[in-house]
């Protein structure tokens, strides 16, 4: 049996490495702002690992131009609040300066865990990622709510009202909340644990006509979320009310929605259309296959605020006077594009894009650039942009939401 020689193994490890060498080169082209013969290298320290995720930046589109504010955040980059029965994290005004009208919360309880009895000074709306959670409520007037919520379900608490989300088994939940006040922050809540500490006791021995030793066990702090047993079924859990149920529901089951379908995708809209009390929030789901976008568009009466939940994506947003710029987005990322700005939202992955959008509004309203141009007189179209005659003729004058 003849053994390599020396000289043999030498050559064979010299091509190994430089066949990693230009691997690498090659990679490192390919997340360094290099296009053609502009930009160069990146000497000094670089995180391939987020480069990677936003190629747009590294080699942005040349339609792109002059000064766009950041217009994209990963829920993975924000601070995890941590308790026995779950954790919150949120993204607001101050991760993303440019989400002036909404706040966004994604939250996860345990099986058991609960979101303690609060309220806010904004509305709170939700769409349920995963498991399954049990909501109540009670308005200004004693009505109360409960009910359980699963994927795909929305509920909707208006500003100051009581109310609790707890994960049932088995395995919990998770869901993203938003609320109408970019400001918002959940570390600003009204929670009953935090308010029967920072009561005198004889005030509430006297709220309640009992004595103060009532209220020797109270929690000197907030809980915020916590584990506590399980739930009876709803039934069970039901109070019965004598003022009767709240008039208006504060769940609406999205995915029992008919959709409006478009070229493979489609859109389900939730506004005060169909979800009534939902006044301080519009939404729609939107899915779009591989290979297909979310047609350029735009919102003319309220700034746009996104969550991604499944798939890959760009956007590019105009903001007028020359402005453009390219954003790239993941499962758990937020988008934000301010009112009026053109953009669309193109699947750049294998697999269907799955992502909201949000609107401080009690309406969803959106133009559609294909839609107006087709509605508008041809030839003053023709003149202003030097399209052939043609393609305008055939383009379709009712709303294609997915191209």
């Amino acid at each position: 049996m003849s053994h390599p020689s020396r000289r043999a193994l030498l050559a064979g490890a010299m091509v190994v490495g430089a066949a990693s060498a230009a691997a690498a080169q090659d990679s490192n082209r390919s997340l360094a702002p290099i296009v053609g013969n502009k930009g160069g290298t990146i000497l000094g320290p670089r995180n391939d690992g987020i480069a990677g995720q936003n190629k747009d930046f590294l080699h942005p589109p040349t339609t792109d131009h002059g000064a766009i504010p950041n217009l994209h955040y990963a829920f993975a980059d924000t601070h995890v609040k941590m308790s026995e029965g779950g954790w919150s994290r949120e993204v607001t005004i101050r991760e993303l300066p440019a989400a002036v009208d909404i706040a966004g919360v994604n939250m996860r309880l345990n099986s058991g865990g609960v979101r303690e009895l609060h309220w806010h000074k904004a509305a709170e709306w939700s769409f349920m990622l995963a498991g399954k959670a049990r909501i109540t409520a009670v308005d200004n007037d004693g009505h109360n709510f409960t009910d359980d919520v699963e994927p795909g379900d929305l509920w909707y608490f208006p500003s100051g009202i009581p109310h609790s989300i707890q994960g049932l088994p088995p395995d919990g939940a998770e869901f993203v909340l938003a609320f109408p006040d970019g400001g918002f922050s959940e570390d600003n809540t009204f929670s009953i644990t935090d308010m029967f500490a920072h009561m005198p006791k004889e005030v509430l021995a006297k709220n309640f006509a009992v004595k103060t030793t009532a209220f020797d066990r109270i929690p000197d702090k907030e809980r915020f979320i916590f584990p506590v047993p399980v739930p009876p079924p709803l039934a069970d859990d039901t109070i019965n009310d004598p003022s009767g149920k709240v008039a208006l529901n504060m769940k609406f089951p999205l995915m029992k929605q008919p959709a409006t379908a478009s070229n493979g995708g489609s859109v389900r809209i939730a506004d005060m259309r169909n979800f009534t009390i939902s006044s301080d929030i519009a939404a729609a789901l939107v899915e779009v296959p591989p290979g297909h976008m979310r047609e350029i568009h735009w919102h003319p009466i309220s700034d746009e605020w996104q969550y991604y939940i499944v798939g890959e994506a760009r956007m590019t947003v105009f903001g007028a006077q020359s402005n453009a710029r390219t954003f790239d987005y993941r499962a758990g990322h937020v988008g934000y594009v301010p009112k009026g700005m053109p953009h669309y939202v193109e699947n750049t992955g294998s697999e269907t894009l799955r992502f909201l959008e949000l609107f401080k509004s009690g309406r969803y309203m959106d133009v559609s650039l294909k839609q107006w141009m087709a509605n508008t007189p041809h030839e003053l179209v023709e003149a202003h942009l030097n399209i052939d005659r043609g393609m305008l003729d055939k383009l379709s004058k009712d709303k294609q939401p997915i191209a």
